[in-house]
């Protein structure tokens, strides 16, 4: 197995062998900011929001407070955007294992969520002038869209994508293929970002529909059991997955294999108990609001 993982991590190892040594002399870049294009996507999903709940709030009335509490979900899960991907956690993930995975995290069980809960489709469609809006809305309900849209966010569709995302992307190969090519790390990220939304969208989004509360509480179960059993093979494991990180996590006085299990621990417990937590909301918000509405039976 070992022979194996040091064969498909020898090309990038080899790539990136006197950059390493450079990056080491020159420390974690601690600034903010990323690159232009993520700046850009992140700056124009909120204006588009803004926009559409300026336009959008004096036409709500009675539906006032719960548009501003979406509008303080998706702004909470903006920042926590920001947070991982333009704050100096990103600079600090390439040197250790452990604050990747904090990164990571943040992008799947804290932004995910939270993005999902302020319901920006609607608001971005509202931030686009009647005759814009109505093409728009026209398009979505062509029936290739409607049937793609619907592959993506089936729940047990958005349960695999995420699953397959998280445990490909922490292959050895794939992994440090994203370390050392900036462009597959995008890749990694955003495929991460998106298969977590899809997933939260299939627990938060779809309340009452085919797969109903059970459904909800079996897929928040199960994610929380992959991936804890994912960092728990971190945790656990006295082999190095990622050499490609060499010595980097010296910086912060932990050596590879430590820095690998603190990785591990945070994925394992943090992580599972944030499923937990949105599963003990869930049911809490489900014995307040009642019995679920029950589909009335059709006889011939």
């Amino acid at each position: 197995m070992r022979r194996l993982i040091a064969l498909l991590t020898a090309a990038p190892l080899a790539a990136r062998a006197h950059d390493v040594q450079a990056e080491l002399a020159a420390g974690p870049a601690l600034g903010w900011g990323s690159e232009w294009w993520v700046v850009t996507l992140l700056a124009l999903s909120l204006l588009l929001y803004a926009a559409g709940l300026r336009r959008l709030w004096p036409r709500a009335h009675g539906a006032r407070r719960q548009l501003a509490r979406q509008a303080a979900w998706f702004g909470s899960g903006w920042i926590m955007l920001v947070l991982a991907l333009a704050s100096p956690l990103d600079g600090v993930g390439s040197y250790a294992f452990s604050a990747h995975m904090v990164q990571h995290e943040v992008l799947m069980i804290v932004a995910g969520p939270l993005l999902v809960l302020g319901r920006p489709l609607a608001l971005w469609l509202w931030a686009f002038g009647p005759d814009a809006r109505l093409r728009i809305a026209a398009g979505t309900r062509r029936p290739v869209v409607r049937a793609a849209w619907g592959a993506l966010t089936a729940p047990l569709n958005a349960w695999l994508l995420h699953f397959a995302a998280l445990w490909m992307w922490h292959v050895p190969a794939c992994f440090q293929l994203a370390l050392a090519n900036n462009g597959m790390h995008a890749l990694q990220h955003t495929s991460f970002l998106a298969t977590a939304l899809l997933f939260w969208w299939a627990v938060l989004g779809r309340e009452g529909g085919t797969h109903g509360r059970g459904g909800a509480i079996f897929y928040l179960f199960t994610t929380m059991m992959h991936t804890g059993a994912l960092g728990a093979l971190f945790t656990m494991s006295d082999t190095l997955w990622y050499p490609l990180y060499g010595n980097r996590a010296q910086l912060f006085g932990l050596t590879p294999l430590e820095d690998q299990q603190l990785g591990g621990l945070i994925m394992w417990i943090p992580g599972g108990l944030a499923y937990l937590i949105a599963g003990l909301v869930l049911c809490a918000r489900w014995l307040r609001a009642g019995p679920a509405p029950r589909t009335a039976e059709v006889r011939p």
